[in-house]
């Protein structure tokens, strides 16, 4: 059987845990050769064990990071296919005048500056050799659909998203895709922050019960997602926010 992304070279932020790491299992089983980077070292290095891929400690919010990884990405497999902006960080569900300085730097250092360090660092990479690339972020449905609480969480998904659709046009007559997958919240290592309180089956019946299909969105949706923006079958899909959501966003 041929495999959907087979030969590819991607890298994958924040590929230690939850969506990443589910991104990243897809990715390996499709062929792809992948690079999983992430803050922790423990959580990379377990993960990039159990699937066979590469790891690098990276923090995606710094330039000499990226270049440290496309450079590891050339280096060791001559090639760049795919990016995905996976990682990402929010505070605990809170009132919007109790957000502190910090919490507000935290989301669009994370969220926003990682998108601009990954395309200054490696769209000339793909400009100069005249490759296509595809660059998938991972946003979310609080940036089109936003609810109380996270108000700048929501607003540095907004601005992946809209980041999203102006590079898809700028970039589109070189054959390099951006698209955005956006998720509704599922169980991962942020989900308590998301629902500013202990992430259990009673505190979860809210939201889930705002979602049509009743469950959150898991890192198989995510990946599948991810996988079909990534693979030939989507080589005309640009500038799109496909909503992984259940129904929350109808």
């Amino acid at each position: 059987m041929v495999r959907r992304l087979e030969g590819k070279v991607a890298i994958i932020t924040g590929g230690g845990s939850g969506f990443g790491a589910g991104i990243a299992a897809k990715f390996t089983q499709e062929g792809t050769k992948v690079i999983i980077t992430d803050l922790s070292q423990d959580n990379g290095t377990k993960i990039a064990q159990s699937l066979g891929c590469d790891f690098l400690r990276a923090d995606v919010t710094k330039r000499e990071d990226w270049e440290a990884v496309l450079e590891h990405a050339i280096d060791t497999f001559g090639r760049l296919d795919i990016v995905v902006n996976n990682a990402g960080a929010t505070y605990s569900n809170k009132p919007t005048e109790t957000v502190k300085d910090d919490e507000f730097d935290m989301c669009f250092h994370v969220n926003v500056r990682s998108l601009y360090l990954s395309s200054s660092v490696l769209l000339p990479y793909f400009l100069e050799n005249d490759r296509p690339g595809c660059f998938i972020q991972i946003a979310s449905t609080a940036g089109l659909r936003p609810r109380p609480g996270l108000t700048w969480y929501n607003a540095s998904k907004a601005a992946v998203s809209n980041a999203t659709k102006t590079m898809a046009v700028e970039y589109a007559p070189n054959k390099i895709r951006f698209n955005a997958v956006c998720p509704v919240v599922g169980s991962t290592g942020m989900t308590h922050l998301f629902l500013g309180k202990p992430d259990t089956e009673e505190n979860r019946k809210a939201w889930v019960s705002t979602i049509p299909m009743g469950r959150g969105s898991t890192p198989k949706d995510v990946a599948n997602a991810c996988c079909y923006l990534a693979s030939e079958e989507a080589e005309f899909i640009t500038g799109v926010n496909l909503e992984v959501d259940g129904g929350r966003c109808v």
